[in-house]
């Protein structure tokens, strides 16, 4: 089973990135839908597709606009969004309102009930967790007998972050690094994370493998990649990019 990166920017899309959106193909799987979103239509494997959103802000939300474009001439017998109620409102009053974009694509919403694990393809299920993040985020588990993925995006890590037991073990953590060290005060006002908590969180929830995605569009790819100080906390680190290709 692959997971694919389709998009690892946030906020806006630069030459390097787009922003959030990652997919299983083979099971119709999608979290986020960000300005990468696009890329969804070359990876359709199945008659359904389930996307589910961490929250409502546009980096995450604008790709919903694309589905009249990807769904063409496709035979879908499904497609359904899943996030929290409030945020399916603030998509189908907004995103979706006749003034930004008055044709609404062929979808069916289902929100997220807290303590409530979501069923999916493969015999697995998807729990969700909430974040700190203005406006309200919430995090994912994912867990199939043989793999178990996290997507913890818009938050700021702490090495003692609530989330860290719930996340505890995965094979693979996909957490979001806005910002390199020395940003701490403007990262926890905009609810974003620093590059050595997030190694420490990863260390305390001892998982497998760390993949830092939703990079600051404005970094340069030196700046990216300077992660020495963080692979002495955990090792297994890396920076996502997008099209990358996760095997499970």
């Amino acid at each position: 089973m692959q997971l694919h990166l389709l998009g690892t920017g946030g906020y806006h899309p630069s030459e390097e990135r787009h922003t959030a959106c990652l997919m299983v193909p083979e099971l119709g799987i999608i979290l986020d839908a960000g300005t990468s979103f696009f890329r969804v239509a070359e990876h359709i494997a199945t008659d359904t597709l389930d996307i589910f959103l961490t929250h409502a802000h546009l980096d995450h939300v604008a790709g919903l606009t694309y589905l009249l474009d990807i769904l063409h001439g496709r035979k879908m017998n499904r497609v359904t969004v899943h996030a929290q109620p409030s945020k399916l409102d603030g998509v189908a009053r907004h995103l979706f309102s006749q003034v930004l974009f008055p044709v609404e694509p062929p979808f069916e919403t289902r929100p997220l009930v807290e303590g409530n694990p979501v069923a999916l393809p493969g015999r697995g299920t998807l729990a969700h967790f909430p974040l700190v993040h203005p406006g309200g985020s919430v995090g994912f588990r994912l867990d199939w007998p043989d793999c178990s993925v996290a997507y913890v995006t818009d938050t700021t890590a702490t090495a003692d972050s609530d989330y860290i037991e719930i996340i505890q073990g995965v094979d693979v953590l996909i957490h979001e690094c806005y910002f390199p060290d020395g940003h701490e005060d403007i990262a926890k006002l905009t609810g974003h994370s620093c590059l050595t908590p997030v190694a420490k969180l990863a260390k305390a929830a001892d998982v497998g493998r760390l993949i830092l995605v939703h990079v600051n569009p404005l970094a340069t790819p030196a700046e990216v990649r300077k992660l020495e100080s963080a692979r002495e906390i955990f090792p297994a680190l890396e920076v996502g990019f997008d099209k990358m290709v996760v095997e499970l």
